[in-house]
């Protein structure tokens, strides 16, 4: 249980990179070297401390025994003479004797040292508690209580005095035997630092010779392999060495190469026939290449030859006299023309509107007084670009469903607001479910190009409209420029279009 652990950690070390490796054993090193630098610093910083500390406690008597004696001087000065600086000086020399005071020993001890200091704090409030009375009774001319408080104040005085020097005669006796002490713990810090370094060297000695002997033996038996390699000697065992560090990537490496090189002899032939398929099918896609071009060409052709066929026999219709099969075929060939040159481009709303008189033109021929077309336009140019093929698909649609009464009627509006140019169209069908409209909003939503008609139902096809819807979301850049309603009387479908005015 305990050598798989270790195992573990080893493998762990093995894995790791070459640099990180003796980044880590040098970090180790300067870790225990830093450690034990910083040990020794504190041993004997906490020793000089002591010592610090231990005469500076006689310094900050002796200077609490000078405060004494100012504040007793005071004390006189005033007594006799009765001074604004005798009393100023008074004053600030109690505040220090009681600043002092607060970090003395408080209550009874059996130390002797904190005994003594215990009753040298009592002392000292009583000689602050007498001398603030005799400067209380002097300030109200009572001559008799000051005689009385200051005779006190100076027996006290003089009884604090003797009790602060046997004081520090104990702290000089008690800092001596901290010297003794401190002075035998810095030589045994000096001791165990020579040890601690002896041991530290050694330590570091033994790190580096394994961690160096851990990268020079792969690379020995790497150079023995490269040496026969190089001699064309390719029955090599392979290092088969599982490590993720640089060697054990240079050993993979070449146990591939080794075992490529094996390989290449056995497939050259392979590979020389596999060559020549790939030219045959060059030759193939070149040649399937040249007949789509050629369908390409001829698919740009088709649609001009087209309305060139139509506006010829326009001409023949003209000149036999049929003015009406003429105009039916020119309104077509107009409306062939403007599909070709109109790809992907955009389109005024006057041309938009001038390809629905074209399709309504030739859907009336079609379909006589079954077919009702009313337009109600202002009387002025709309020069705004919308995308082009808008309006004619939502023609197609409405009359599409109105047709399917006796009589067909299809409206077109135009009207003007504020910011937009609503365009409606609608017709007088069975109308749009609500659940198809739901799904032509979704996908208008996520730009859905197809609803599939088992979604939708047989009687509806929603490519054309999701087609125009979407590209009037793209060119505008806006989600609020369509609706699909019923009209006003509740018959029929119809399609409400809103383009920016500004465009």
């Amino acid at each position: 249980m305990i050598n798989k652990p270790l195992q573990n950690f080893v493998t762990k070390i093995e894995n790791k990179s070459l640099r990180w490796r003796i980044l880590l054993y040098i970090t180790l090193s300067l870790f225990f070297m830093i450690l034990i630098l910083l040990s020794i610093i504190r041993m004997n910083f906490s020793a000089i401390t002591t010592l610090g500390d231990a005469y500076n406690s006689n310094a900050e008597l002796s200077g609490f025994s000078e405060y004494l004696a100012e504040t007793e001087k005071s004390l006189e000065q005033y007594v006799q003479y009765r001074t604004f600086e005798s009393i100023d000086n008074f004053y600030s020399n109690r505040s220090k004797i009681e600043e002092y005071c607060e970090n003395m020993q408080k209550k009874p001890s059996i130390n002797e040292v904190l005994q003594k200091e215990y009753i040298v704090n009592q002392l000292c409030k009583s000689f602050i508690f007498y001398s603030s009375k005799t400067i209380s009774a002097k300030r109200g001319n009572n001559s008799e209580e000051v005689n009385t408080y200051y005779k006190k104040t100076i027996n006290c005085y003089n009884t604090l005095l003797a009790q602060i020097l046997e004081y520090n005669k104990l702290l000089l006796k008690q800092n001596a035997n901290t010297y003794a002490q401190n002075h035998e713990q810095i030589k045994f810090a000096e001791n165990s630092s020579i040890i601690f370094f002896i041991v530290l060297s050694l330590l570091i000695v033994i790190l580096m010779y394994l961690s160096i002997t851990s990268i020079t033996k792969p690379l020995e038996d790497i150079s023995n392999v490269a040496l026969r390699v190089a001699k064309r000697d390719f029955d090599i065992p392979l290092f088969n060495k599982n490590t993720n560090n640089e060697i054990g990537n240079i050993c993979r490496a070449f146990d591939r190469m080794i075992i490529s090189i094996r390989e290449y002899i056995d497939t050259i032939w392979e590979k020389a026939r596999t060559e020549a398929e790939l030219k045959e099918k060059e030759i193939e896609m070149r040649a399937l290449y040249t007949d789509a071009q050629l369908r390409a060409l001829q698919n740009q052709i088709n649609p001009h030859f087209l309305f060139n066929t139509l506006n010829t026999g326009a001409q023949l219709a003209m000149m036999e006299g049929a003015d009406k099969t003429c105009y039916f075929l020119e309104q077509v060939s107009d409306f062939f023309r403007y599909n070709i040159q109109k790809q992907n481009q955009s389109a005024t709303i006057d041309e938009e509107l001038g390809l629905v008189d074209n399709f309504v033109y030739i859907m009336k021929v079609r379909f006589g007084n079954r077919l009702t077309f009313v337009k109600n336009i202002p009387d002025q140019s709309f020069p705004q670009l919308i995308p082009t093929m808008t309006l004619q698909p939502l023609v197609e649609n409405c009359l599409k469903h109105g047709l399917k009464n006796e009589q067909g009627e299809v409206s077109l509006n135009l009207d003007i607001d504020e910011q937009y140019i609503n365009i409606s169209i609608s017709d007088n069908g069975s109308g749009m479910p609500d659940e198809i409209k739901e799904m032509i909003y979704k996908a208008v939503e996520n730009n859905d190009t197809i609803i599939t008609s088992e979604n939708i139902g047989e009687n509806h096809n929603g490519t054309g409209l999701l087609n125009v819807f979407i590209r009037l979301k793209m060119f505008y850049h806006k989600d609020n420029l369509f609706e699909i309603t019923a009209n006003k009387d509740g018959i029929g479908t119809r399609f409400l279009i809103r383009i920016p005015k500004n465009v």
